[in-house]
């Protein structure tokens, strides 16, 4: 039986690709028009996994993500990082002079400015999503002749990719997680993360005592984010990735966090990619 895997967007686009890494190529893909969707399709049972971008290192974080995770009783179970390579694709009879107006999610045209600064004449067209606006050129949907997707949209598709690597910087990866309704089953790994969110009053040395928690143990923090805590206005909830390189103390940080903080959740512990 395929694994029915949640994405947000449409088939061929970079969480479609990073849901074929993680999942294999065996999956049902289960695309929906928005994160919010996507967590409720997990949470319902309509999909068994979800896909979803956490953070971008152009971009920065996703940070409607961060507060779904916090949202929902949803289980962090694996991850992965996609290198991110924007195309230029097109109808198999287009060539480049033919092309005015470019299509694809705001995201992507913002990370292709140099692209666009080379070709002045190039108009771009923001779209609901990267593969969608490959999928509604072939369709005859959009008025441009020309969308910014991956090489798997075009692929899926029957496009052809015009140009390759149109993203202003080359180091240019997502990072996405995978959720599900069940934590993960612990399987040997020689590194482990674990994705906690923490919440600590608002009282001077909360934080720093909170982090000397992780640092007492060699424990390294890979990743911190703070986002508004919800009905405590000028309170933050964190969100932190912890690496395990052998180490075993995590469970007795957290133990420590659970004596003083106003609330810890583990999120999940999954292997480092």
């Amino acid at each position: 039986m395929r694994e029915a895997v949640a994405i947000q967007g449409e088939a061929g686009s970079f969480s479609h690709a990073a849901a074929l890494e993680t999942r294999g190529d065996v999956i049902r893909l289960v695309p929906c028009p928005t994160f919010v969707e996507l967590f409720r399709a997990v949470e319902s049972g309509a999909a068994m996994t979800g896909v979803v971008p956490i953070e971008n290192t152009l971009a920065g974080s996703v940070h409607e993500n961060y507060d779904l995770l916090s949202a929902h009783a949803l289980h962090v179970v694996a991850e992965t990082e996609l290198r991110i390579r924007h195309c230029l694709i097109a109808s198999p009879r287009t060539r480049l002079p033919d092309v005015r107006r470019v299509a694809s999610h705001p995201v992507a045209l913002a990370q292709c400015r140099r692209f666009f600064t080379t070709h002045p004449d190039l108009v771009a067209v923001p779209a609901y999503d990267t593969a969608g606006s490959v999928r509604d050129l072939m369709a005859g949907k959009t008025d441009a002749e020309a969308a910014i997707a991956s090489k798997l949209a075009a692929a899926l598709y029957g496009a052809a990719v015009l140009e390759e690597d149109l993203e202003d910087h080359a180091e240019n990866y997502t990072r996405f997680l995978v959720i599900a309704r069940e934590p993960a089953t612990r399987a040997p790994a020689p590194s482990n993360k674990t994705s906690l969110l923490l919440a600590l009053g608002n009282t001077p040395g909360s934080l720093h005592r909170a982090l000397g928690v992780f640092a007492a143990r060699g424990l390294d923090l890979s990743k911190i984010e703070s986002r508004p805590l919800q009905g405590r206005p000028w309170e933050y909830l964190f969100y932190l990735d912890v690496i395990d390189a052998g180490q075993g103390t995590v469970g007795d940080a957290v133990a420590e966090l659970e004596s003083f903080a106003f609330s810890v959740r583990a999120l999940g512990t999954y292997p480092v990619r």
